[in-house]
């Protein structure tokens, strides 16, 4: 049986962790903010848990689909509102921090565009940067779908083979011109797309979300070993094109097929990195540190286990792949920083 949301904050505190390395700073670079999802997730839960003890300087905001203004006369501009309202709590937020002494800046926005709009999306692009007050970086347009109808495909409804889709690449076309960044989660079998759209795109930045998506769940469950060298196939072929960045997380959703939100207490960081440990190698290993980021992936990824013990389970993660102090520095905030040209945007507003 579900947990309401006052019931699932008390099953996190069931497990408690303090954090591993306190002082390594840290850039998130996957974290939304929303009400159209219960509990909401705003201001106050960012600051709580980028504050908690990590030392988390920065996030970097992802669409999530929250205050999309669906009723737009023009459809090519429904996802801008979500953009100017993330800008004006990350303007909200610096005073916020100053005033608690804690919690990340929000210092990059990836919003969404609709790229089956062709090359009209270069109109919604315009419009989020305008809207995004010099933090809007790249987009997000996810194309997760599965032919197994028991998989949630992603909620703006693609289609199967979306990226090869040539109105759909006359939309992409638009980001390198405009030099944004391109996010894209999608379920693993969908891997090969991704390495032709970035092949045939070479100069836009490419970045992979939650390790590639490896299923777990209904026709992949119980068949870990299998996803997993499948994934691992597709993802060095992936590698073998330097526009891509991935990002190392998404390991607390329920459609990895884990099955933590249904135990009696969430994971420890051992069991979390115990699990997923040798995957992560793996990817580290094909990318390189300087092409790979943790990400908490969060308030998605709380339905598993909080935010300290996720960074924690990463900590062990990077511990047990001998990762340099170079290394560590890139997995953790150097990747971000770069792929997302933080030094760009706005800066920090002095306390």
């Amino acid at each position: 049986m579900a947990r309401t949301p006052a019931e699932h904050a008390e099953w996190l505190t069931r497990t408690i962790e303090a954090p591993l390395e306190p002082e390594l700073p840290i850039v998130d670079p996957h974290h939304h903010l929303w009400t159209h999802v219960e509990p909401a997730y705003l201001l106050d839960e960012l600051l709580a848990d980028t504050g908690a003890g990590h030392n988390v300087t920065d996030t970097v905001f992802i669409e999530c689909g929250w205050g999309w203004d669906r009723s737009a006369a023009d459809p090519v501009m429904i996802p801008v509102p979500e953009t100017a309202a993330v800008a004006e709590l990350a303007r909200r937020s610096d005073a916020l921090r100053a005033e608690r002494g804690g919690g990340a800046r929000i210092a990059a926005i990836v919003g969404h565009a609709d790229l089956r709009h062709g090359a009209d999306a270069g109109r919604a692009l315009d419009a989020l940067a305008a809207a995004g007050d010099g933090r809007f970086v790249g987009i997000r347009h996810a194309t997760a779908w599965d032919a197994d109808p028991a998989i949630p495909n992603h909620r703006t409804d693609p289609a199967p083979g979306l990226m090869d889709d040539p109105t759909w690449r006359a939309g992409f076309a638009q980001l390198a011109r405009r030099e944004l960044t391109y996010d894209n989660w999608l379920y693993h079998p969908q891997l090969p797309e991704l390495t032709r759209l970035a092949r045939d795109f070479p100069d836009t930045q490419l970045i992979c979300d939650h390790l590639g998506g490896p299923l777990g769940v209904r026709s992949n469950a119980g068949r870990r070993d299998e996803v997993h060298a499948t994934a691992r196939a597709s993802l060095a072929e992936l590698a073998r094109c330097e526009n891509v960045a991935l990002k190392l997380g998404g390991i607390g959703m329920t459609i990895m097929g884990d099955g933590w939100h249904r135990a009696d207490r969430p994971p420890s960081s051992e069991q979390l990195a115990a699990a997923w440990g040798p995957f992560f190698r793996f990817c580290i290993d094909a990318f390189g540190p300087q092409r790979c980021m943790f990400e908490s992936n969060f308030p998605v990824d709380r339905e598993s286990c909080s935010y300290t013990v996720l960074w924690n389970a990463f900590k062990r993660i990077a511990a047990g792949a001998g990762a340099s102090d170079s290394d560590k520095t890139e997995l953790f905030s150097g990747t971000a920083r770069r792929v997302y040209g933080l030094d760009r945007t706005t800066p920090e507003v002095p306390a």
